[in-house]
């Protein structure tokens, strides 16, 4: 279970954000860090038995810093104020689509899933499969558990083109996932449910709905 003192430690931190007071509180972090990678390994090691791709990944290994990249960024706050992991076939920096978990108070805990800006020749594959296996892309992304999960594929400006791509018709069926440059889909949870015994569930349910989803988008990548 994620502890509700987990939660307490990052809506502390989000009022605390600088150094002295990590530091001071670093024992807290362990703790909260600790719970988090505990509860990963348990969604993999469950979901491992359904998803081979991330059969034997550690939670540790799959957890991101805590730590900012404030080197571009107006905002110098040194700390996240929420714990992530990329749980990825070949770990968190593989260009291939995986799964997200993102713990954070609020109302702000996320499950997601899918492929964030590949580069150019993984995007161009993607498109291409899209194209030649249109109904089942389709298919998955508009199933009726796919929907009520995720509420459908994310469609915000900042992963979607204005325009059918160069080399597509503008009436191929699949235009409207053809523009996409980001596929994905995610969920958000309540403090009550992320602290909740079935949270686990919920989690690892979120996993096998968006199974397929991935493996459409890794085909193309894994096998040329």
């Amino acid at each position: 279970m994620i502890q509700s003192s987990t939660l307490t430690f990052f809506r502390q931190l989000r009022k605390n954000n600088h150094k002295t007071w990590f530091d001071a509180h670093r024992a807290q972090y362990e703790a909260a860090r600790k719970n988090i990678e505990d509860f990963l390994q348990a969604v993999i090691d469950k979901h491992g038995k359904k998803d081979p791709d991330i059969a034997g990944l550690t939670a540790k290994s799959c957890l991101y810093r805590i730590n900012r990249d404030i080197r571009f960024s107006k905002d110098k706050t040194p700390y996240k104020t929420h714990q992530a992991a990329g749980i990825t076939k070949g770990g968190k920096k593989s260009p291939l689509a995986g799964y997200y978990v993102h713990i954070e108070p609020d109302g702000k805990t996320m499950v997601a899933g899918g492929i964030w800006m590949p580069e150019a020749a993984n995007l161009k594959k993607i498109r291409q499969e899209i194209d030649y296996c249109y109904d089942e892309f389709n298919k998955i992304v508009t199933a009726k558990k796919f929907v009520n999960q995720f509420g459908g594929l994310y469609r915000g400006e900042d992963v979607s083109l204005v325009k059918v791509p160069q080399g597509f018709e503008k009436d191929n069926p699949a235009a409207e996932y053809l523009k996409f440059k980001s596929w994905l889909a995610s969920r958000e949870f309540s403090d009550a449910d992320v602290t909740s015994k079935d949270f686990l569930k919920k989690v690892t349910d979120a996993f096998e709905t968006m199974q397929p989803f991935l493996q459409f988008l890794n085909r193309p990548l894994e096998h040329d």
